[in-house]
């Protein structure tokens, strides 16, 4: 019935993170998009959500931005303009191997992209957005499509990497399509776990994706503000709680 649903809260990780750019407690923007069967509705989705927070923010706050472009991050004015650059999870790994410099994280295909590979992608395709697509089957969750492509088996899934910061956004298409949901789930022994979500296509559903912006992120990368901690009043990490 609704097209385009969205959520925008709190968010929660129980990783043990401590770098500049993980929270504890976060803010994020979560859409869906109901009739879509392609990652490209999606990557414009969140390219026009960039586009159209990022015109807010200067129409209305252009004094406290112009604040940060001056004694924060002198350099960081290239987001007025989203130029982006689309490559797939495979193109991605061949560019890392390709690499003049050595990793502290080998890249190998069906690993998990770590920051300093992110950051490489993004300095290589010239310090603009990238939009990475087509991820591994085994590393990305069981709810993601599956594009049945074959031995270097894929799911439907983006991320969209940005100068200074890494990740901003995630997403996928769903999996709509049962049988494919049971095996998957069935082979993790997650059937009994996720009956719920089997309950959802089983009793009706249709071709949809989405995704999700971490909040303090976007603030981070218009802004150029170095620590995600600084973009929030009251910054929660591990082991750090303060009210």
């Amino acid at each position: 019935a609704f097209t385009h649903v969205f959520t925008f809260g709190p968010t929660f990780r129980a990783e043990n993170s401590q770098s500049r750019r993980h929270l504890a407690e976060f803010y994020m923007v979560e859409a869906e998009l109901a009739f879509t069967e392609s990652l490209q509705d999606i990557m414009q989705v969140i390219e026009d959500l960039f586009k159209t927070a990022t015109n807010t923010v200067l129409s209305k706050c252009p004094r406290d931005v112009e604040l940060f472009h001056k004694y924060i991050a002198p350099a960081q004015k290239a987001f007025f303009f989203f130029l982006s650059c689309r490559i797939s999870y495979s193109e991605a790994m061949e560019i890392l191997k390709q690499a003049s410099q050595t990793f502290t994280f080998k890249p190998e295909w069906g690993c998990d992209l770590q920051t300093e590979h992110e950051k490489y992608l993004v300095k290589h395709c010239g310090e603009i957005p990238v939009f990475v697509i087509n991820y591994p089957y085994d590393l990305k969750p069981f709810y993601m499509r599956d594009n049945e492509d074959g031995p270097q088996h894929t799911v439907a899934a983006v991320d969209l990497l940005v100068p200074g910061v890494g990740e901003l956004c995630g997403g996928s298409l769903r999996e709509e399509r049962l049988p494919f949901l049971e095996s998957r789930l069935q082979r993790l022994g997650l059937t009994d776990a996720y009956q719920w979500y089997l309950d959802l296509r089983k009793f009706g559903s249709v071709p949809h994706g989405g995704f999700g912006m971490g909040f303090e992120r976007y603030l981070q990368y218009i802004l150029g503000v170095d620590n995600i901690k600084d973009v929030i009043p009251f910054p929660r990490f591990s082991h750090s709680c303060l009210l």
